[in-house]
């Protein structure tokens, strides 16, 4: 294969792919047959791209966000449509709610599957629809499987709260706090955020190793009245029922995907 080669970049990331812990470009290099000058071009390259991210204390490299979101975006998305739908149109059938099914995408919810309740309104979180990640309920049970540096890298200082309702967190600190409450609490939720009168509540779909990949939430409605005397909607009660049929449903498309507690 040639120094030139256009497959190198291809080979570039499937090495890192199978690296547990960043590597060295020696190492890159060395498994990808390419000369050091030329693979520096390149890596820089795939740097400003977003396909590898440089780990200058270390002197590494591994995949970046890029390559990541592609690869969650096959992998993740197509079986969870799949396995996702009958477990959605169960959950639905036993609430009288409708449901939806995400995934994140960068700073926004893309939602890949919506069950519509019978005698319900089509809800705003209709299929391949994205809203701002800060303020779905499915977007917050996601980002609170995420480390520290990862949400840093989501969510820079310079990152604006947009509000769709007047509604959600205007600020680092009050948006790290909720994800702190989804951690305890271990479901998330949202109150009029996304839509004026409806509520979702979103459980943790997990793959084979256990890491949080998707959310599947519940929409409802709610009083506005009521909501006014709430000291804030992560306190807001949630009905027993809706917890527990969530919880099973969630439980069972992560099984679907290897998950094994």
């Amino acid at each position: 294969m040639t120094t030139d080669s256009p497959l190198r970049p291809l080979l570039v990331l499937s090495y890192l792919a199978t690296q547990a812990n960043p590597v060295s470009a020696a190492q890159i290099a060395q498994a990808v047959g390419a000369p050091r000058s030329s693979l520096f071009r390149l890596l820089r390259g795939m740097r400003a791209l977003g396909y590898v991210t440089h780990l200058p204390e270390e002197k590494s490299y591994a995949l970046g966000l890029a390559a990541l979101e592609i690869g969650q975006a096959f992998g993740i998305q197509v079986p969870l449509a799949r396995f996702g739908r009958p477990v959605l149109e169960r959950l639905v059938a036993a609430l009288g709610e409708s449901a939806h099914l995400a995934v994140v995408h960068g700073q926004e919810t893309l939602y890949i599957h919506e069950q519509t309740a019978p005698a319900r309104t089509p809800l705003v979180t209709q299929k391949d629809v994205r809203l701002p990640t800060h303020l779905t309920a499915s977007g917050r049970m996601i980002l609170a499987g995420l480390g520290h540096d990862q949400l840093q890298a989501l969510f820079p200082p310079n990152y604006a709260f947009i509000q769709r309702t007047g509604r959600g967190p205007r600020t680092h600190a009050e948006f790290g706090h909720q994800l702190d409450v989804v951690r305890r609490q271990g479901f998330a939720r949202e109150f009029g955020e996304v839509t004026d009168g409806l509520t979702s509540i979103a459980k943790p779909v997990r793959d084979r190793t256990g890491r949080i990949v998707a959310a599947i939430a519940v929409t409802h409605a709610y009083s506005t009245r009521a909501a006014a005397a709430l000291p804030g909607p992560a306190l807001a009660p949630v009905q027993d029922s809706i917890l527990d049929a969530l919880d099973y449903a969630s439980r069972e498309l992560s099984r679907r995907l290897g998950w094994n507690p």
